[in-house]
């Protein structure tokens, strides 16, 4: 059987759905982001241990933490959608349960991302 791709088309990876490794680079681009906000938290976590309710209040007041605590709560979400995305492409085979699957996936990760990063802004703006 003959092969009927350009070698451009092999060079660029691209499959019959056009996306190539797109997916592939994003799950590399957002595990490489998490390694400095996990250490942050990893570090501000350890800091703040045995300190009041008062005093993680007032350290995620800080402008700083808050920003670092929603980059790491926004970028963990999509770095986990994108995970279990290739998980539901692998092992689910029906196509209708595969569609429902990826809704669920995607509204449940969409739900833990605003809860998540509107608890965070209630605390940093003091509500």
């Amino acid at each position: 059987m003959t092969d009927m791709k350009t070698p451009l088309a092999k060079v660029r990876g691209l499959g019959s759905a056009k996306d190539g490794t797109h997916h592939w680079w994003l799950q590399r681009v957002t595990a490489i982001a998490n390694i400095p906000l996990v250490i942050f938290m990893v570090i501000s976590f350890v800091g703040n241990v045995g300190k009041s309710h008062a005093e993680w209040v007032a350290w995620l007041k800080q402008p700083f933490a808050s920003v670092l605590v929603i980059l790491f709560i926004a970028n963990f979400v999509y770095h986990m959608r994108l995970g279990l995305q290739v998980l539901v492409e692998d092992y689910v085979h029906d196509h209708g349960t595969k569609i429902a699957s990826m809704l669920v996936l995607t509204f449940t990760c969409v739900l833990i991302a605003a809860l998540s990063i509107f608890s965070v802004l209630r605390i940093a703006f003091g509500g």
